[in-house]
């Protein structure tokens, strides 16, 4: 059966000749898919009921975790697998491919926990800004501006390149990550990662406050967006490129209505 091989390296994590059966990198990328489809499924189910509007939209905190995780999923993990494929083949001297999954699935749960962290943040600010635009729908309008500023000079910031730089080449840090205490290893890689990842696009989640939490064609152009970043050869510049659209979206926010779905309130007029 062919294989993937890599490089001699030290023991651990990704020691050398650690091979992985190119059936079991089909499973695993397969699994990620499939973890990704479900979650689109999920989101999108509850989009069509929940619809588009300010704040969280009356949802408890309890209730809103859940769909925030399944909307992190669905938008990151197609950007993250080859990060998690990558670190199942430096497992892949585990005994068994039982082992792999379970591992690699600790990996991806640490991944999510930094993201459903940053939901607690998320949720106090959909809170504020919906109570805000309940109270006077007027500062939409200031507050979509606000966002997309945000937003668009955080793209141009130097903390967005470190991150991003990590996410596009996780190398480095994996390697390093072979000498963590194996107890619970893969779940942390995965939450370290994950913090790395939030810090290089929690911005481009701010801009889903004026275009819509639940806002199902701007969530699929956030994701597409982020995929491009941290795969394609140019990535770093289209996020630069990205940042001078929002910049521009928040002078527009000030003086048209479109770009503010997300922060029109359901007594404002179309």
């Amino acid at each position: 059966m062919p294989t993937v091989q890599r490089p001699d390296a030290k023991d651990g994590p990704l020691r050398a000749g650690a091979l992985l059966p190119v059936r079991d990198l089909a499973v695993a990328w397969s699994l990620i898919v499939l973890i990704a489809a479900l979650a689109w499924a999920l989101t999108v189910g509850q989009a069509e009921g929940t619809g588009v509007g300010p704040g969280t939209m009356g949802m408890a905190l309890p209730l809103f975790l859940p769909l925030w995780l399944a909307m992190m999923a669905a938008m990151m993990l197609p950007s993250v697998a080859p990060v998690a494929v990558t670190w199942a083949r430096g497992i892949a001297r585990q005994s068994g491919g039982a082992v792999r999954a379970l591992r690699t699935t600790a990996f991806l749960c640490g991944y999510l926990i930094a993201w459903t962290a940053f939901g607690l943040l998320a949720y106090g600010g959909l809170a504020l800004t919906g109570a805000l635009v309940d109270r006077d729908p007027g500062t939409g309008k200031w507050i979509g501006a606000a966002a997309f500023a945000l937003a668009g000079l955080y793209q141009w910031g130097p903390l967005k390149d470190v991150c991003l730089r990590h996410c596009r080449s996780p190398m480095a840090q994996l390697m390093r990550y072979a000498a963590y205490r194996p107890r619970l290893r893969d779940l942390r890689v995965g939450l370290h990662h994950g913090a790395y990842c939030v810090g290089c696009c929690w911005a481009l989640m701010v801009v889903l406050i004026p275009l819509g939490v639940m806002n199902v064609a701007a969530m699929a152009a956030v994701a597409v967006l982020i995929f491009l970043e941290k795969l394609w050869s140019r990535g770093p510049r289209l996020a630069r490129l990205a940042g001078l659209a929002f910049l521009a979206l928040a002078v527009l926010a000030l003086f048209q209505d479109w770009p503010l779905p997300g922060l029109r309130s359901p007594m404002t007029p179309m």
